[in-house]
């Protein structure tokens, strides 16, 4: 089975179990590294999550998976929070990130360049406003490649 079925597989069982549980589901991967797979499955929620919560959650999804039984290599399951510097994988994610730092990297140069980082001013659903140094940058969200919170050191 592809990687991209099987992660629609596991967002369909888990993202009803998440939600009843207060927790959003953040990202689901299926990655092969080296000779091993890995199903990753990131997770969060407000106030951040714990090490308890991975378990509850990994328990949950290794019994589905059991049911299920979509995947037919061996696999290493991992659950976790994203971490401090979270992808934006949804336009709601990249609403709820207005007035933080992020760095942004486009499909094509947008005012000559394909990275920005810095502070994300606005975004109406269609347009990125962010600040980077004392320039503005208006960049449309189809030209986004990908999108994270970033750390400011």
């Amino acid at each position: 089975m592809s990687a991209p079925k099987i992660k629609s597989i596991v967002e369909s069982f888990i993202t009803p179990y998440l939600d009843e549980n207060g927790f959003q589901l953040v990202d689901v991967e299926y990655v092969k590294e080296g000779s091993n797979w890995f199903l990753r499955i990131y997770v969060d929620r407000e106030g951040g999550i714990d090490i308890d919560d991975c378990g509850r959650i990994s328990e949950f999804v290794s019994a589905k998976l059991d049911e299920l039984d979509p995947i037919p290599d061996a696999y290493f399951l991992e659950v976790s929070s994203p971490g401090a510097e979270r992808p934006l994988k949804r336009a709601e994610d990249v609403a709820k990130a207005v007035g933080k730092h992020v760095f942004v990297t486009t499909y094509e140069p947008v005012d000559g360049a394909k990275e920005f980082e810095g502070r994300l001013d606005s975004f109406d659903g269609s347009e990125i406003v962010m600040t980077v140094g004392r320039r503005k940058h208006a960049i449309p969200y189809d030209k986004v490649a990908s999108a994270r919170l970033a750390i400011v050191f």
